[in-house]
This record gives C-alpha cells, structure tokens and sequence, in this order.
C-alpha cells in the first residue's frame, strides 16, 4: 500500500503553513508547520485505515469517482482528504488529489 500526492495538493500543504501563521491560527511559524507537517503524516499513516465514503458531485472538479475522509485535529477543525484508489499489480495506491476542511467546504458535503 502506499500514498501518494498530486502536485497541487502538495501544494496545498506549503501554502497551508503560511496561511495558519499569517492568519494568527499560530502565533509562530515553526508551530504552523508542526501542524501541517502532522497533519501529512497521519494522513500517511492512517489513511487506508480511515473509513472512506464516496464524494459528492461538488468534489468531481478535483477528480471522477473521488472518495474522501476525515481527520479530526481538534474540536473545531476537520480536515477533508479526497482521494482515488488505484491497483497497480503489486499494490493498493492512495492518491490524494485535494485537502480542505470544514470551514471551507462543510456545505458541500
């Protein structure tokens, strides 16, 4: 099994650290990237254990046939990770196509 990432939710991930510090989410950067750099990390650990639905329309723009999960970092912010799998002949791949949370995106779900 392995996980993967399209280049803009990768992307997505080196804006995210700015944005948190920038906004004041974090009074310091190195606290904004410890967030972000977390947040890749259980997505890569816990990901293919997570349970998976399937994404609603709204979602198609990012990729056909999506699925998507949730990751809880604290009481007031989910995270979204939409994703396709693909069987290759020797593995399960993840590849992750876009992130977002619930502040963004909870009326589309």
């Amino acid at each position: 099994m392995k996980i993967k990432f399209t280049q803009e939710a990768l992307g997505y991930f080196k804006e995210l650290s700015t944005i948190l510090y920038e906004e004041e989410y974090f009074g310091f950067e190195d606290s904004a990237l410890r967030y972000v750099d977390t947040l890749v990390r259980d997505i890569i650990d816990k990901l293919p254990r997570k349970q998976k639905r399937i994404a609603p329309p709204y979602f198609e723009k990012y990729g056909d046939k999506l699925l998507f999960s949730t990751f809880r970092r604290n009481k007031n912010t989910q995270w979204y990770v939409f994703f396709n799998l693909y069987e290759d002949e020797v593995e399960l791949i993840y590849l992750v196509r876009y992130i977002s949370n619930n502040h963004l995106i909870a009326q589309y779900l």
